[in-house]
């Protein structure tokens, strides 16, 4: 106790406010993994990795490019003459064939439909800080974002932690496939307001993380309409844009932006990345594209505790400005991602396991409602401790994405090899009992005695207390350095 005492008293409010997010179910799972990690040869047994939203499914290409271009690289013989001039560029507007390669490649992903200004370009260290960077310009302390549920975990950390801002849940629902309703954003507006909380805005994820699916255009078009009505700001987070992998093609707010009259465009901003859509999140290449000219203005100032590397830049630049390379890139990376998104849920439908229908993202979510012993948040919990200590698979739970319903799973599949897919599946069909015959796991096996005692409260940032960090968070390889 005194320990803790004296630790609040050297530690500032902002550090140790509990918003980091750490002692959540999707950071616990994280943690297991780390504990225990799957081998094909040194560990088969280990947990497999399923709660990490990483795209590896085309390192070969950007490795064969990287080959056969150099002089895209400072550090090589065909491109040490332009060490000095990137060695000591800093200015914080970014190189502009950075800036103007970024711009082209948003458009492109785009289907050329729209246009980016690279004036407009602010960088960041990754969506992490090109989210956090847009709350800075946007909300005081104790203002609020309205965000449509399940939304991706590290929210918390991303929007509220450092800046103290709020999140106020949209609550959407299974039954309209979660899909976003004026209905709910107004009911969601209305209690904060009644609770006298100065709402600012509100941010979408389009393609969604967890779901995997993509807003139509009429919807885009009603949320667009419901911002400039109650004159908050719209923050598009569209980081996986470029991982629509069938139809619907993607619909960017920018594009529906140009369909409607009197828009208020200035409320309007996109967060993109390359994390996602190249699978290149060790390059922490974050971007705020903002139609407000007071935000890209004092944005770029404040980007400045978060600027992309140059040679990062420099290596970007000449990457996305080969057109033969990104067309091929974009093509075969979407038909990657459709042939194995088909493969893991095709399997899981051979033993009755169903997912939410989905066309985008790196993801899937998975609806073992069917399961749960207990049609509740605790019986979803344990579940998930049941999938993570015997069946040795780190998916992440509903709850933790503040799901309004029980038994719902995010399962990553972008970010392993093609057998240990199968290894993955094999141990789902061993779960359920199809493959061998044998019934289900017996209920003595949910015992509260499993290795994982984590709370089975649904994740709340409001509840979480900052003296329960796992002790290894400040380790460099801990999972919340990676949280994706």
């Amino acid at each position: 106790m005194a320990s803790g005492n004296k630790e609040n008293q050297v530690l500032s409010k902002i550090v140790i406010n509990g918003k980091h997010g750490e002692n959540s179910p999707y950071f616990d799972g994280w943690k297991a993994y780390d504990s225990n990690p799957f081998h094909p040869t040194k560990n088969p047994q280990g947990v497999i990795q399923m709660g990490l939203a990483e795209n590896q499914l085309c390192f070969d290409l950007i490795q064969e490019w990287i080959m056969n271009n150099p002089k895209a690289s400072i550090c090589t013989a065909e491109g040490v003459s332009q060490f000095k001039y990137i060695a000591n560029f800093q200015d914080y507007h970014g190189l502009p064939e950075f800036r103007n390669a970024v711009a082209n490649f948003m458009s492109k992903v785009r289907g050329g439909r729209v246009t980016f200004d690279p004036d407009r370009i602010l960088m960041s260290g990754g969506a992490t800080g090109a989210n956090e960077l847009i709350m800075f310009c946007l909300a005081d302390p104790g203002d609020a974002f309205l965000v449509p549920s399940p939304y991706y975990p590290a929210f918390v950390r991303d929007l509220c932690w450092r800046t103290r801002a709020q999140i106020i849940p949209v609550e959407c629902h299974s039954s309209n496939n979660f899909k976003v309703t004026r209905e709910a954003l107004e009911e969601a507006y209305n209690k904060a307001k009644e609770g006298n909380i100065n709402v600012k805005g509100l941010i979408i994820t389009n393609p969604s993380n967890p779901l995997g699916t993509t807003m139509d255009r009429e919807t885009l078009k009603s949320i667009v309409r419901f911002i400039n009505e109650k004159n908050i700001h719209l923050v598009c987070d569209e980081i996986y844009a470029a991982t629509v992998f069938r139809a619907p093609c993607f619909v960017s707010v920018s594009e529906v932006m140009q369909d409607m009259e009197n828009c208020k465009k200035d409320l309007i901003h996109i967060i993109y990345s390359l994390s996602k859509d190249l699978g290149l999140p060790g390059f922490r290449v974050g971007i705020v594209y903002s139609f407000n000219d007071e935000v890209v203005n004092m944005g770029r100032k404040m980007s400045s505790f978060g600027l992309v590397s140059s040679q990062t830049q420099h290596f970007v630049a000449a990457l996305l400005s080969d057109d033969k390379f990104v067309n091929k890139f974009l093509a075969e990376s979407a038909r990657r991602l459709g042939a194995r998104h088909n493969h893991f849920t095709k399997g899981l439908e051979k033993v009755n396991i169903t997912c939410l229908p989905s066309n985008a993202g790196l993801f899937f979510w998975m609806n073992l409602r069917g399961l749960l012993k207990e049609k509740t948040f605790e019986g979803e919990m344990k579940l998930w401790r049941l999938i993570i200590n015997e069946v040795k698979l780190n998916v992440s739970p509903g709850s933790a994405f503040n799901c309004s319903e029980p038994g719902w799973y995010r399962v990553c599949f972008a970010n392993m090899d093609d057998e240990t897919v199968d290894v993955a599946l094999k141990r789902i069909r061993a779960f359920v009992g199809k493959e061998t015959g044998k019934p289900p796991l017996e209920l003595k096996r949910w015992k509260s005695n499993l290795r994982l005692s984590f709370s089975s409260r649904r994740f709340d940032e409001n509840v979480m207390s900052p003296h329960m960090m796992s002790p290894h968070s400040p380790m460099p390889h801990s999972p919340l350095v990676r949280a994706t």
